[in-house]
């Protein structure tokens, strides 16, 4: 499967001298990104080692850079665009000849001066018995940068940092971004699945009957939504920036609550020795049909980051996960199953018109859920010993 990929974030404490020269560099880089990714634009040109014969020489002259920075420069300019190519294949940045597609496709992309910036090995080192970084400037090294970590993270990085860490400015903060490869764990042969269904009044419904009830997180979400809406009609610079702090507010609860989810998710089938069964919801936005007010909560929610979270939190436990087809498994019976609309009375309640099983209808849909789960996994590992 390969390693984990785990993101540590820290967050730097610089005298007032320290944060004018890193306040000084990220501007620098930034403004030279800028530049590259104008020269890129124009000259059609947007491969690391093209790319780098057109500007290398220029952004050292030019913005006093080291030879590691303007590399990096480089690269972060050219996988800006290469993940703007891949939204644009994807569809994600509108249809072929929309506006949207084509505000896309007529400028170059633009770096904010507090934008993230990679420093490798030579250009940051870590001194995490002090809580302490050494970091290159355009002022000069700048060493005993202070750092706060929690005594988890600090083990992390100690085990398992590797190569480059993110310099990123954010609300008045400064943070360094490091990742870290994680070994996965032998996965363990599952006895059974405990299937998970995604919703949104649960947004989280196992096999086992845990329902992860979303009806006050809904409730913040909608408070949320109503105070963005008095904000953007204000127009001020005051409000723009309260926005851009909410965002950032709302994005940190949907992942602390979708991290708080999944670990609950994990540590039952890990305690129970089952592996996970998970929807493939793959397209989910554009196939379901549901009233107005609901559509607001499925665009908002992040169900991708959930299903994410639960993966890595497995394979780190060696708890098996499986993507299952989610097609009828809210019509299905668990029981004999039989599939009938009419299953569906309303939007709790599952009865099957059948036999007569009667269950909560999420959790009616997470054992149909499991059930795939163990038939998937069955075919899948068959194919594998015949091979």
């Amino acid at each position: 499967m390969g390693d984990v990929k785990l993101v540590v974030q820290v967050r730097l404490l610089p005298t007032p001298e320290q944060a004018a020269a890193l306040e000084a560099t990220l501007g620098a880089v930034n403004e030279a990104a800028t530049w590259v990714s104008a020269l890129a634009h124009h000259q059609r040109v947007f491969r690391n080692y093209d790319l780098r014969r057109h500007a290398y020489g220029q952004i050292k002259d030019n913005y006093g850079l080291a030879a590691q920075a303007a590399q990096h420069v480089i690269k972060k300019v050219t996988d800006a665009y290469a993940t703007l190519h891949a939204n644009l294949r994807n569809g994600q940045a509108g249809r072929p000849g929309s506006a949207r597609r084509e505000r896309a496709l007529a400028k170059p992309i633009v770096f904010r001066p507090g934008a993230a910036q990679p420093f490798d090995d030579r250009c940051l080192s870590w001194r995490l018995e002090a809580r302490t970084v050494s970091i290159w400037t355009t002022c000069g090294r700048m060493k005993s940068v202070a750092f706060a970590a929690s005594a988890d993270q600090l083990m992390t990085l100690a085990a398992y940092h590797k190569g480059e860490s993110d310099l990123l400015y954010r609300d008045g903060r400064w943070f360094l971004i490091a990742t870290c490869d994680i070994p996965d764990r032998p996965v363990a042969t599952p006895d059974g699945f405990l299937g998970v269904d995604l919703g949104i009044a649960n947004l989280a419904t196992t096999s086992g009957g845990v329902r992860h009830s979303g009806k006050g997180l809904n409730a913040v979400r909608h408070r949320h939504r109503e105070l963005r809406r008095r904000l953007q009609a204000k127009q001020t610079k005051s409000a723009k920036r309260l926005l851009r702090k909410r965002r950032r507010k709302e994005a940190r609860f949907a992942a602390n609550t979708n991290h708080t989810i999944a670990k609950r998710i994990v540590t039952a089938a890990t305690r129970t020795g089952q592996g996970i069964a998970l929807e493939d919801l793959q397209g989910i936005r554009d196939r379901v049909r549901l009233r107005k007010p609901q559509r607001v909560t499925l665009h908002s929610w992040n169900f991708r980051q959930l299903g994410r979270f639960v993966v890595y939190k497995a394979r780190r436990a060696g708890v098996a996960v499986v993507y299952v087809d989610p097609a009828y498994t809210s019509q299905g019976c668990s029981a004999c199953g039989h599939i009938d609309r009419r299953n569906r009375p309303d939007q709790e309640t599952f009865r099957c018109t059948s036999c007569g099983f009667a269950e909560h209808a999420d959790v009616n849909a997470a054992r149909n859920i499991a059930s795939r789960g163990v038939a998937g996994w069955a075919v899948s590992h068959a194919a594998d010993d015949a091979a």
